[in-house]
């Protein structure tokens, strides 16, 4: 079926509920519940997505699309009950190619390739549930880390900015590591322990008026606990002692 579907008879005919879309998600779907279809922006009607439906669900090949101005494909790939599943390709805003490999019930997983919004590659090797598990990392094509089996040091990016670097054992955050805003701003420098903040640590604040070191102390199960000490914006000492589950 590649139907468009506009007024309300139509709609009960090929079992599409356009109000409901409409209250759910602010978006509505033209098409049927099975075979080719669309799904518009609600009072824009841009395009969010094109491709194969089965009962009313994302299932087989597909495009979507960004839509904060004008439609840019975002992903292309497969999809299995409403899911990215099999090889799929997702795209920067200028059109270059940011990630070409695999996917399992929505995460990436498999043998994958992604590259930075000039075209270099930047990772090449294997996701697993989402997380990259091994491979090699490269920075302006020099090899940056490597990683085997979930542990080592690696270093992740969003739209090409540093967003983490730091130690991994077993998929999880483990070591000594650093962690910053879409910015590039600093937020936190300290010690993992199987994916939670645990030991010492600092915690930095940024908005658009301060930026400083916020919290200095210990952490554990990614809360502060233990003796630490918080400052205000110009430096000053605002409280100095013990911390349970903060």
């Amino acid at each position: 079926m590649n139907m468009i579907i506009y007024n309300k008879n139509l709609q009960k005919k090929c079992g599409v509920d356009i109000e409901y879309y409409k209250k759910k998600s602010g978006k509505y779907k033209i098409g049927g519940k099975n075979g080719l279809g669309k799904e518009l922006k609600l009072n824009t009607d841009n395009l969010i997505f094109e491709g194969e439906y089965l009962n009313g669900k994302r299932h087989g090949k597909g495009r979507e699309y960004d839509t904060d101005n004008t439609p840019i494909l975002k992903f292309e790939g497969q999809y299995l009950n409403g899911k990215k599943n099999g090889k799929g390709r997702t795209y920067y805003y200028n059109g270059e190619l940011e990630f070409d490999g695999e996917y399992l019930n929505g995460m990436k997983h498999g043998i994958c390739k992604e590259y930075d919004s000039s075209g270099k590659l930047i990772f090449e090797g294997e996701y697993l549930n989402d997380l990259k598990w091994n491979g090699k990392g490269y920075k302006n094509d020099i090899l940056e880390f490597e990683i085997k089996k979930g542990s080592g040091k690696i270093k992740k990016y969003l739209n090409d900015k540093l967003i983490f670097e730091g130690e991994y054992l077993n998929g999880k955050k483990h070591g000594k590591v650093k962690e910053y805003n879409n910015f590039g701003e600093l937020i936190f420098e300290g010690e993992y322990l199987n994916g939670k903040r645990n030991g010492k640590g600092k915690e930095f604040h940024y908005d658009f008026f301060h930026y400083f070191l916020e919290y200095e102390g210990a952490y554990l199960n990614d809360k502060r606990n233990g003796k630490g000490k918080k400052l205000f914006d110009n430096g000053k000492l605002e409280y100095e002692g013990e911390y349970l589950n903060e």
